[in-house]
């Protein structure tokens, strides 16, 4: 039996189980408004590209999970989910935790964990199964734009006018910066947080990967260049 939902979601396609107008419900609930919005965007871009690759659900991927990874993905940018891990991690746990209350199977909790933990992850999410990877590119899609070409002419400006963008990419990024400023251990100097933290910090604050080298303990040394003078 489909679920209804609000009126907005009535010109576009999304899964009416019990479990999604859950999932939906509960992003909204904790998450900011303009992060909610940005998680909705990504799932129905998602589907777009599914659609434009010629993928179709069902038979090449399950769409629940696609939604269910893209609505939660952003729950680490919510207090209820902000701890102590990068708030990929956070978010992914806080969804898997959301999943088996409602006794999901946990197949599916793996596939939404692995898609929100790596939802930043260039080159490796889209090397995973077919869920996580729409994911990803449906909010990269959102984010930066990238992919925008393969949306049918037309869709993302009803996409939009729905669901309004309110300078997404700087609101996020201010959210996952003021995370890391008040717990850095949120932002390990390899990670996306760290990449976002290091430009609000002084020079060096943040050890990059040479400074890692170097205070590694082991005297490793760089090799020396054919232009390196010796001595």
């Amino acid at each position: 039996m489909a679920v209804p939902l609000p009126a907005v979601y009535d010109a576009f396609d999304l899964p009416r189980t019990e479990l999604a107008a859950q999932a939906l419900r509960h992003a909204e609930e904790v998450e900011p408004e303009v992060i909610f919005r940005h998680s909705v965007r990504s799932y129905l871009f998602a589907r777009a590209l599914a659609d434009h690759d010629g993928m179709k659900a069902g038979a090449d991927f399950d769409d629940e999970l696609v939604f269910l990874s893209c609505v939660l993905h952003d729950l680490g940018l919510s207090e209820q989910g902000n701890g102590d891990q990068r708030f990929e991690v956070d978010g992914a746990d806080l969804a898997a935790r959301f999943l088996r209350e409602r006794g999901t199977d946990e197949d599916a909790v793996t596939v939404v964990w692995d898609a929100i933990a790596l939802h930043t992850s260039v080159g490796i999410a889209s090397r995973k199964g077919p869920e996580v990877a729409l994911a990803h590119a449906g909010i990269t899609v959102d984010v930066l734009g990238l992919g925008r070409e393969s949306l049918p002419e037309g869709f993302a400006d009803r996409v939009h006018a729905a669901f309004p963008r309110a300078d997404l990419a700087y609101e996020m990024t201010d959210l996952i910066t003021r995370q890391a400023l008040a717990n850095p251990a949120k932002a390990g100097p390899l990670s996306f947080p760290g990449q976002l933290l290091r430009r609000h910090l002084p020079p060096g604050a943040l050890p990059d990967w040479y400074d890692l080298i170097a205070e590694a303990g082991w005297g490793d040394r760089p090799p020396a260049h054919p232009d390196t003078p010796t001595a």
